[in-house]
Parts: C-alpha cells; structure tokens; sequence
C-alpha cells in the first residue's frame, strides 16, 4: 500500500499523531489518558510512517535505537519511584514540586515523569517489534 497519496500524506499524519501522543501522555492521572495510550499512538504513527516509506527512514526519524529509547524509559519509571525513599516514605508515593518559571508556577510530580517513562518502554518496545517484522 504505498501508493502516492498515502506516501505523501504519512508524514504530516504521523506528526499530528505523535503530537496527540504527548498530548494524551502528559494530561495522564487526572483525565483520561497517560502513558500506555500516548505511547501506542506514537508507535502507531510510526508504524504507519514505515508502512508508507520504509524502515530506513522510520530509523532515521527515531535517532535512537528503540530498544535505547524503552530501556531510558524503563530507567525513568524506576527513578521515579525511587525519589520517594529520601523522604522516608514508601517506594512510589507521589512527590510534588512547584517550581516558578517566568513567573508561572509549574506542577511537577513523580506520577508525570512515571507516565513519560511508560511512554517510552511502550513507544521503544513496539517501535523495535514492528520495525523487525516490516524488515523482513
């Protein structure tokens, strides 16, 4: 299926799509979405790029190899767990900070960088099964 429409209209898709994905990601816990959902859809967006151009151009636009990409996400769910135990509570109890950026406070927290973290294992391992069948 990689006739000229769908050739050229694959890229701006896919970049609206990835767009929606940290969109879904990052409104995470409290409406819903969150990491799981926001990374299938990028790595659908991916998939359908590959499907349209080819793997070796689904590798150059992810820069690093998926399974990097899933293991940075693995250690990024990890650590954000592990910010609890400084402050004497149990392993993954929620931490907030509020730091004030140009004059606009902004909510940072543990849950977020847990959910962007579950983006990337999802976006990486699906990236990496999908680009390994469409080689071959």
């Amino acid at each position: 299926m990689r006739t000229l429409i769908f050739r050229s209209t694959a890229p701006f898709l896919a970049a609206l799509m990835i767009l929606f994905s940290v969109f879904v990601t990052l409104r995470g816990h409290n409406d819903p979405g969150g990491g799981f959902i926001g990374g299938l859809i990028a790595a659908s967006a991916f998939m359908m790029y590959g499907i349209a151009a080819g793997v070796k151009y689904v590798r150059r636009a992810l820069h690093f190899h998926p399974l990097t990409i899933a293991g940075f996400g693995l250690t990024l769910s990890a650590c954000s767990g592990l910010l609890s135990l400084p402050f004497a509570e149990p392993f993954m109890t929620s931490q907030w900070a509020f730091p004030s950026i140009l004059g606009v406070e902004i909510a940072l927290s543990t849950p977020m960088f847990f959910d962007i973290g579950v983006y990337f294992v999802v976006l990486g391992g699906l990236s990496s099964i999908a680009l390994k069948l469409e080689e071959e």
